[in-house]
């Protein structure tokens, strides 16, 4: 069984803000593994500090996955909250607490969100309320972009920042298209990472 873990986990070292991050991927899902738009935003939020300060901030990551991009939010002193599916939080709570215990000026929290499910009973927008919504690879298949929309919409209040990197495979003027209509947002910044 121990051999088995071992050939479906893999350590990866980065370093962002100064900061050695050591993350545990599983291989046994999307959630498991690094994407490019989770470096491509990590380095981006790690190179404009004095641009965007997380400190103090309310940050909301979807579809955290490994957890790389909330660990670096934290410890650019941010409140963060990392989601992601119930199934795959062992692993993302794994790598949140390794990384961050006694390193972060606010402890991160880790909590389920499963995207267009029971949002306003689950997360009240009038108890929830955040600065940055994070999110790193999160449209990769056209299945799901009305929940990952109605999501977004639904945490995407007045004076809130989405900060969105997406490597393109799918057709990126649908998803833009549908995005434009369905969500309004103080500021927005995409990065697309595309394909090499």
């Amino acid at each position: 069984m121990e051999e088995d873990e071992e050939q479906t986990e893999e350590m990866e070292m980065y370093n962002y803000v100064g900061q050695e991050i050591v993350i545990q991927e599983g291989f046994d899902s999307y959630a498991g593994m690094i994407w490019p738009g989770a470096l491509a935003l990590s380095q981006y939020l790690d190179s404009h500090r004095s641009q965007l300060n997380l400190m103090d901030k309310a940050v909301l990551e979807i579809g955290a996955g490994t957890g790389l991009l909330s660990i670096v939010a934290s410890l650019l002193g941010a409140w963060v909250t990392a989601t992601d599916l119930p199934d795959v939080l062992g692993n993302l709570t794994f790598n949140v607490s390794k990384n961050t215990r006694g390193r972060c000026r606010h402890t991160p929290q880790v909590a389920p969100l499963s995207w267009g499910y029971d949002l306003e009973r689950t997360y009240p927008t009038a108890i929830y309320r955040y600065d940055y919504i994070l999110a790193a690879d999160v449209v990769y298949h056209h299945d799901f972009l009305d929940e990952l929309l109605a999501t977004l919409k639904h945490f995407c209040q007045p004076g809130t920042t989405l900060l969105l990197a997406n490597k393109i495979r799918l057709d990126k003027c649908f998803f833009l298209k549908l995005f434009d209509y369905s969500v309004t947002v103080f500021l927005f910044i995409l990065l697309f990472h595309r394909a090499h």
